[in-house]
């Protein structure tokens, strides 16, 4: 099963060029609900506007050698290693999750396009990649999902408890869950109950790509430009406009309103993060 194209199967009762319409559909529907999101929430005007504010505030000038510096930390540490993420669950699950959604469209694309049918064999290599793709979907999604998510590890509301904020994990990780049901129905050879993950495969599918406008998925796209602009703020010391004094600064802890605490350690106070917020 793990060696097979599921979508060549499929070509036997659904033509190659519907399953690559839909899917050129797909792309097309990713372009335009991003930049509508764009449009309608003002972010690109949003970042722009941050970095010129950025530009008229520094301190320092950033030569062409540091930012493409700054450019690739930011590539490396924060788009490739989700460094953001102080929590490690969070950013194993996060990046098993991207990483997996990743491996899971391309080879949808390669297989529907490359080798739509039986006539021309798919590499098992590339057939066995998107089952894994879907497989880390579905692992680092429902770990987020029921163990790792806030409102329920800290927060204590049932794990079923659905906002529209949800919907681009939720549509995402049920694509991955119904596509591999499915796939194991149809090599099974369940016509009846392929035929009906299949539908639910396609709904969830077609629901991920179209809410964009509604849903996180564009902020895959924004995640970069903000924390490349933050990085640039902190090198050209505009510092977006926040304070730059921290308490083990000297000339902080002068400033400090009690006297007990100029000199303390800066662990002091910390307590709080010795156990999970669990008290709900």
């Amino acid at each position: 099963m793990f060696n097979s194209n599921p979508f060549a199967a499929l070509s036997a009762s659904v033509s190659p060029a519907v399953m690559q319409t839909y899917v050129v559909v797909m792309a097309i529907l990713v372009i335009a609900g991003t930049l509508f999101d764009v449009v309608h929430k003002g972010s690109a005007k949003y970042f722009f506007q941050n970095m010129r504010d950025s530009k008229t505030k520094a301190r320092r000038q950033v030569g062409g050698g540091e930012a493409i510096s700054i450019a690739v930390q930011t590539a490396i540490v924060d788009v490739a290693l989700s460094g953001e993420f102080c929590n490690q669950r969070r950013r194993v699950a996060h990046l098993l999750g991207m990483y997996g959604f990743i491996i899971y469209v391309v080879t949808t694309a390669i297989m529907v396009f490359a080798y739509p049918t039986p006539a021309t064999p798919t590499p098992p290599t590339l057939a066995t990649l998107w089952y894994i793709g879907a497989l880390m979907v579905c692992l680092g999604g429902y770990w987020f999902w029921f163990f790792i998510r806030v409102d329920v590890s800290a927060e204590g509301h049932s794990p079923f408890r659905l906002m529209r904020a949800d919907l681009f994990i939720v549509t995402m990780v049920l694509s991955a869950t119904f596509g591999l049901i499915w796939a194991w129905l149809q090599h099974a050879g369940n016509t009846t109950w392929a035929t009906v993950f299949l539908g639910l495969f396609l709904i969830n599918t077609t629901v991920l790509f179209a809410s964009i406008p509604w849903s996180k998925f564009s902020h895959m796209f924004f995640k970069p430009a903000a924390a490349f602009e933050k990085r640039v703020s902190k090198a050209n010391a505009s510092a977006q406009n926040l304070p730059t004094l921290t308490r083990d600064d000297p000339e902080q802890q002068k400033r400090h309103s009690m006297e007990l605490l100029r000199d303390a350690p800066m662990h002091m106070g910390l307590g709080i993060k010795r156990e999970a917020p669990r008290h709900y």
